[in-house]
């Protein structure tokens, strides 16, 4: 990972093609003008899809996300963090867990790049990933079919392995977890972390998606979601 400086902050970049990155490149606006937005997708906020072809010579999609508050703190600020030291934001900080799991070979969306800009003691943020063609995430994939139990064991095996590596996701549920044929990748490790492996933040992670299935099934009773696909994800999970 490389970082250099700009008027307002720090841009760093994984791969070779983005060397040419402005700060332009993490603003709406800009692939609008170029006409390069080819879709969203809206939760609490809306993250864009881009195609950075021509001014990139791929013929992949990115995905761009701004970094955003939640909870009670949202209230006093959308996006304003405190800024404690560059390699301590969140862009920079879920820039390189994605550099380094994907690197070794973890199911995770390809990093691209990442900005810091700072004004006075806060700091905002943005951050470009490779974007998963033909996937959708598991709320979507459940709400219109089953899984097989085969995928519910694949799954809870997958997520054993980025537990086994000391993998930390800080909001692993439903709609972090993307499906395209029958393969899976974990997305948004926004405040992840590499820690100890120890069965206390393991069981909360694997109860936190527990949480987001009963929650959607809440709100969707048809979802393709019950107990045995539960435990077939547990018996993948041990499996390891």
């Amino acid at each position: 990972m490389q970082i250099k400086a700009t008027e307002t902050g720090h841009i760093a970049y994984c791969q070779p093609e983005v060397k040419p990155i402005t700060p332009d490149w993490f603003t709406f606006d800009y692939w609008q003008d170029l006409g390069n937005i080819s879709g969203s997708s809206t939760g609490r906020y809306t993250t864009w899809f881009i195609k950075p072809a021509p001014i990139v010579h791929t013929q992949t999609q990115w995905v761009l996300r701004h970094y955003y508050r939640g909870g009670l703190m949202e209230k006093f600020s959308r996006d304003a963090y405190l800024y404690t030291g560059l390699h301590r934001t969140r862009a920079i900080t879920e820039l390189k867990l994605l550099a380094l799991l994907h690197s070794e070979g973890f199911a995770v969306p390809k990093p691209i790049a990442a900005q810091v800009q700072r004004s006075g003691i806060h700091y905002r943020g943005d951050i470009i990933i490779e974007r998963i063609q033909g996937a959708q995430d598991l709320l979507a994939q459940l709400s219109d079919s089953p899984m097989s139990d085969s995928l519910w064991q694949k799954l809870g095996a997958l997520i054993a392995t980025f537990h086994q590596r000391g993998v930390y996701h800080a909001d692993l549920n439903i709609k972090n977890i993307l499906i395209c044929d029958d393969t899976f990748t974990l997305i948004d490790f926004d405040r992840g972390a590499i820690r100890p492996p120890a069965k206390k933040w393991q069981q909360a992670n694997l109860d936190r998606l527990l949480r987001s299935f009963n929650k959607e099934k809440g709100k969707l009773p048809s979802l393709h979601f019950t107990e045995q696909n539960w435990q077939q994800l547990l018996t993948g999970y041990g499996s390891l």
